[in-house]
């Protein structure tokens, strides 16, 4: 089947990942920052299933450029990384971030570690019919690990540090998104899913193709080759089996990380169902590489704007041109911010910019669609655990 728009990502010349130097230039502000990090950030649609992000920290000041891709599963060109491959890669970059702090407060040596970590996810129902539901399951994390604790403390050390994450605010106890509807311009209200008590943002226009990039000599996000095969029950491997009228499969997105001796967080995304090429991402909380609460902000607001393109092209609805302004805001780290408790944060709050002639119902449709068959705001509204194994190395 051919693929879906042009390849402008791959053929653009530009970083796929990059610190924007011209934030102020580019007008992308940072929320009020509530909890101790807030990230405003900005997805456009570029062709087909391709993606841009601008990621602003209320914390640090940084900026950070990203982009995403499908596979062929959804008859994408595999440019960047999946929406999903960037809270995966977030997440257990945080994760890191908590173990390594709360080592250091705690006076632990740890000589080695290493992150495997499994993210599984669902898909059910039937598009025309729209009863199509996006799932999501706990969280499995296994960590190779050798220090100097005996069993029960180091258990007991490893739960803490997960509990640390910012991202724990999202996962645990259920939060119903929040969201703002524009249309041509114009605002409308929400139909089935939850109004943010707010006026509508100016809508970001073009002005993502101002960002100018800060000069590194890193390179933060790479492909690395397909991701080694693994059965996964319910998983989908076949050509556009994403893009099916009727679903019932099971995802299952995987990250390995490690400790650079520099303190840059080496991550590995596994593309395991739909199986797909598997990415290398960098992480820094110094500004040196996109830090785990960006890169977890831009993967929410990718995901979300992927199931917009989904439903409008296996719908053949009208919608040439659409964006959204997503505010993320998170608790300090337990460990990491010093809080010494568990990581906290608020519903995900998103502007939605749907430039259509469509109807107005068939506008907030698209929005209500587009929330349901979500992986990531289905993450948000569901309780879930993370599973802890460990092995020592």
């Amino acid at each position: 089947m051919a693929k879906l728009g042009e390849d402008l990502i791959g053929t653009s010349g530009i970083a796929p990942f990059f610190k924007v130097s011209n934030a102020d230039e580019v007008s992308i502000d940072a929320p009020e920052n509530r909890l101790g990090e807030a990230l405003r950030t900005w997805v456009r649609s570029l062709s087909g299933f391709q993606k841009e992000a601008l990621v602003r920290s209320a914390k640090t000041g940084d900026t950070w450029r990203l982009v995403s891709d499908e596979g062929p599963y959804l008859n994408g060109h595999d440019a960047a990384p999946c929406p999903l491959a960037f809270l995966s890669s977030g997440m257990v970059a945080s994760y890191m971030n908590e173990i390594v702090a709360l080592a250091d407060i705690q006076g632990v040596e740890i000589r080695k570690l290493r992150l495997i970590q499994n993210n599984y996810y669902t898909m059910k129902g039937s598009m025309p019919k729209r009863t199509m539901v996006g799932g999501a399951d706990p969280v499995e994390l296994v960590v190779e690990i050798d220090c100097d604790l005996d069993d029960g403390a180091l258990t007991q050390f490893l739960m803490n540090a997960v509990h640390a994450s910012p991202l724990n605010g999202l996962m645990r106890g259920k939060l119903e998104s929040l969201f703002k509807l524009g249309k041509n311009g114009n605002s409308l209200p929400t139909a089935k899913v939850e109004e943010l008590d707010a006026p509508l943002f100016p809508d970001p226009g073009n002005h993502f193709a101002k960002a100018k990039e800060t000069s590194s000599d890193l390179t933060m996000m790479e492909p690395i080759g397909l991701t080694p095969k693994k059965n996964v029950s319910g998983g989908t491997a076949s050509a556009a089996g994403s893009l099916a009228a009727e679903q019932d499969r099971r995802l299952n997105i995987g990250a390995i990380a490690e400790l650079r001796e520099d303190g840059i967080k080496d991550i590995q995304q596994m593309q395991y169902s739909p199986y797909g090429t598997s990415f290398r991402f960098l992480s820094s909380e110094d500004g040196r590489a996109p830090d785990a609460n960006s890169l977890i902000s831009a993967g929410i607001g990718f995901c979300f704007m992927t199931q917009f393109g989904r439903f409008v092209s296996m719908l053949k609805l009208d919608l040439p041109d659409y964006r959204i302004v997503q505010d993320t805001h998170f608790g300090l780290g337990g460990a990491s911010g010093g809080t010494g408790k568990a990581g906290t944060a608020e519903p995900i709050e998103t502007h939605v910019y749907l430039h259509t002639s469509e109807s107005d119902e068939t506008a907030q449709e698209m929005l209500d669609i587009s929330e349901q068959t979500c992986f990531l705001h289905a993450f948000c509204r569901t309780d879930l655990k993370t599973k802890l194994k460990i092995t020592r190395v």
